[in-house]
């Protein structure tokens, strides 16, 4: 009985992390929302909260008012 690995696009991930730091909903709902295992959205959240990205492990210019970047 083997697991499914799926991959996720970069604008879903940041869609689902805008959704829960722009809401305030909790990631177990949001999760089950978009159909993500709720521990994928927290390590998104997380990545976003250290690194101003829920894509990357690199540093990001920080934002102002703790929205997200818009980045091209």
């Amino acid at each position: 009985m083997g697991s499914k690995q799926r991959t996720y696009d970069v604008e879903f991930r940041e869609g689902a992390v805008r959704i829960v730091i722009e809401t305030g909903k909790p990631i177990p709902q949001v999760a089950e929302e978009l159909g993500v295992h709720p521990g994928t959205l927290h390590s998104w959240v997380s990545g976003w909260r250290r690194n101003g990205s829920a894509s990357s492990d690199r540093p990001a210019p920080a934002a102002s008012g703790g929205r997200l970047s818009v980045r091209s």
